[in-house]
C-alpha cells in the first residue's frame, strides 16, 4: 500500500531539544581521525542539524519518488517504486547496505527511470532493508541475508517482475550475490561494487599481480584499522543499540565516521558526499530508531557462512577508494558467468552518492547488453 512519511512535530522537537543539550566527550589526542570522528565536527555538523538541515525537505523528496509498504513473511517492508515511461524499460533491483539506506540512490532515480535516448531505461525498486529506514523491526532471530533475498524475490513477484536485474553493495551486496544464488531463474542479471568472495582453494598470493597484492594490502589495512564498529555490531548489537536510539549525536558520528574512511573523499567525507545528504541518511537512522536493528543485521550474518558459486550474469565495477577490493581470479572462481569488469578512478564505498553519474554509466554499460 503506499506510505506518506510524515514524523510528528514532536519528534522533531524532541530531536532539537537532544541537540541543544548535546554532551560530547573531550577532543581527541590526535590532529588526524584516528581515535575516531573529530569533536569539532562532530559539534558543527551537530549544530547544522539543529540550526540548518531541513527535515521536511527530504520528506516531500521521499513522498514524491512514491513510497510503499508491503507485508513479506510477517515483516513490513518500505520500499520506492520509480517506474519509467519507457517501454523497454527493465525492472531493476538496488539494495542498500550500513551505514546506508534508500538515501543512497536518490540522486540516480531520474537518470536510471528516465534516460536519454539510446540508453537503458528501468523500472527502479529500493527497498528499506529490514530493521532499517521504514522497513519494521524483525522480533524474532533468522532475518540474515538469504531469508532478506527470499523477501525480495517475494516483493518483484508482487509487483510483476517475474525477471529483474540487481545491484547492490556493502550489505546489499550480500543480498544480491544471494538472489542470484538462490533465485537464478529470476535474476537476469547482477551488478555489485563489492563481490563477496574467498581465496579458491589452492590459492597463493604469488599467483596476483602486483597491483591485487596491493588491492589485498590496503584490504587487510581497513580491517585491522576499523573492524571494531564490525566486532560491536556483530557480537553486542543491542548494547549498541541504546546510545545510538538515545542521542543524536551518537548515531550521527558513528555513521559519518565511515564516509570518512570508505569514501574518495582526501580526507574530509564532505568531499566526497554532501552535507545535507550525510545528515539525510543519519537522519533516517535516528527517525527511525535504527540503530540496534541496522546493528544486527551483522550478528545474523557474520561471518558469511555461503559462498556458493553464482552461475547468472554477473558484472562488477571496482572503485579506487572502495575498502574491501578482492582479485579477479577470486570474483571469477565463485561468479562462473563474469561479464562485465571494470576499474574506475575515482569513488568509494558509496559510488551513487559520490560519483553518481559515473555510478550510472556503470550500470548501463553492465546492464545495456544483452544477458
Amino acid at each position: 500500500m503506499p506510505f506518506v512519511l510524515g514524523v510528528s512535530d514532536e519528534a522533531l522537537e524532541d530531536v532539537r531539544d537532544r541537540l541543544r543539550r548535546v554532551r560530547l566527550p573531550e577532543a581527541e589526542t590526535v590532529d588526524d581521525w584516528s581515535q575516531g570522528i573529530p569533536r569539532s565536527y562532530v559539534g558543527e555538523l551537530c549544530r547544522y542539524w539543529l540550526e540548518e538541515y531541513d527535515w521536511r525537505r527530504l520528506e516531500a523528496e521521499l513522498n514524491d519518488r512514491g513510497q510503499w509498504r508491503t507485508v513479506i513473511d510477517g515483516l513490513g517492508i518500505h520500499f520506492l517504486h520509480v517506474r519509467s515511461p519507457r517501454a523497454d524499460a527493465r525492472p531493476l533491483l538496488m539494495t542498500h547496505g550500513w551505514p546506508g539506506s534508500v538515501v543512497e540512490f536518490l540522486d540516480i532515480l531520474d537518470e536510471l527511470a528516465d534516460p536519454p535516448a539510446g540508453e537503458p531505461a528501468f523500472h527502479v525498486v529500493v527497498p528499506s532493508l529490514p530493521g532499517f529506514g521504514f522497513s519494521d523491526k524483525p522480533v524474532g532471530a533468522g532475518w540474515g541475508i538469504e531469508r532478506i533475498a527470499d523477501a525480495w524475490a517475494e516483493l518483484m513477484t508482487r509487483l510483476g517482475y517475474e525477471r529483474f536485474l540487481a545491484q547492490g553493495g556493502d550489505w546489499g551486496a550480500f543480498v544480491t550475490t544471494a538472489l542470484g544464488v538462490r533465485h537464478p531463474d529470476r535474476v537476469e542479471a547482477l551488478h555489485t561494487t563489492m563481490p563477496p568472495v574467498q581465496p579458491p582453494l589452492g590459492f597463493t598470493e604469488d599467483d596476483l599481480g602486483e597491483a591485487e597484492r596491493a588491492d589485498l594490502a590496503a584490504t587487510r589495512k581497513v580491517l585491522a584499522a576499523e573492524r571494531g564498529y564490525m566486532t560491536v555490531q556483530s557480537t553486542r548489537p543491542q548494547t549498541l543499540g541504546y546510545g545510538l536510539t538515545d542521542s543524536p549525536a551518537g548515531q550521527l558520528a558513528w555513521i559519518v565516521e565511515k564516509f570518512q574512511g570508505w569514501t574518495d573523499c582526501d580526507g574530509h567525507p564532505e568531499n566526497a558526499v554532501p552535507r545535507q545528504r550525510l545528515l539525510d541518511n543519519a537522519a533516517i537512522y535516528w527517525f527511525g530508531a535504527c540503530g540496534a536493528s541496522s546493528a544486527r543485521l551483522y550478528w545474523e550474518s557474520l561471518p558469511p557462512r555461503n559462498f556458493t558459486p553464482v552461475t547468472v550474469p554477473s558484472a562488477v565495477s571496482r572503485f579506487p577508494k572502495e575498502p574491501f577490493r578482492a582479485p579477479r581470479a577470486w570474483v571469477e572462481a565463485r561468479f562462473e558467468d563474469l561479464r562485465y569488469w571494470n576499474s574506475l578512478d575515482r569513488g568509494g564505498h558509496f559510488p551513487s552518492l559520490e560519483v553518481p553519474h559515473l555510478f550510472v554509466s556503470e550500470l548501463r554499460a553492465a546492464f545495456g547488453r544483452e544477458s
